[in-house]
């Protein structure tokens, strides 16, 4: 049985003191309660980058650009009905105050800590690569 591939485009924002921003998923959502990378569906005919762009404005009320989003890494993970694959960009540089506008809640966590915040299956591996960059 084949899987439908799903595209999810997500970022590590970095602030000045080195700190990652993770988004706790909302009650009424897939993985209530656990904590991501802030991110979204990459839309028919878009780039994971204008994804990103287009996601940052939309939840975080912030906004960047393409040429601000640096790839980093990527997870490839077998959910039970889909199969995610999911670009991991970092990005230091954004216009606005990051405040939560779909529910979830928002934590700022060190690279060291990032262990301590329970995630969905296909965001733990990226803890000790972005963990090692940073």
């Amino acid at each position: 049985m084949t899987k439908k591939i799903v595209l999810v485009s997500a970022v590590a924002l970095i602030d000045p003191d080195g700190r990652v921003l993770l988004a706790q998923r909302p009650e009424g959502k897939s993985q209530a309660g656990l904590w991501e990378f802030p991110g979204g569906k990459v839309e028919p005919g878009e780039s994971p980058e204008d994804a990103l762009v287009r996601e940052l404005h939309e939840e975080l009320g912030i906004q960047t650009w393409n040429s601000c989003l640096a790839p980093l890494t990527f997870a490839s993970h077998a959910y039970e009905d889909f199969h995610l694959l999911m670009p991991l960009f970092a990005c230091r540089k954004w216009e606005g105050i990051p405040s939560p506008r779909e529910g979830q809640t928002l934590a700022w966590a060190l690279a060291k800590d990032l262990r301590d915040y329970p995630m969905p299956p296909a965001d733990i591996p990226l803890i000790p690569i972005l963990r090692d960059w940073l």
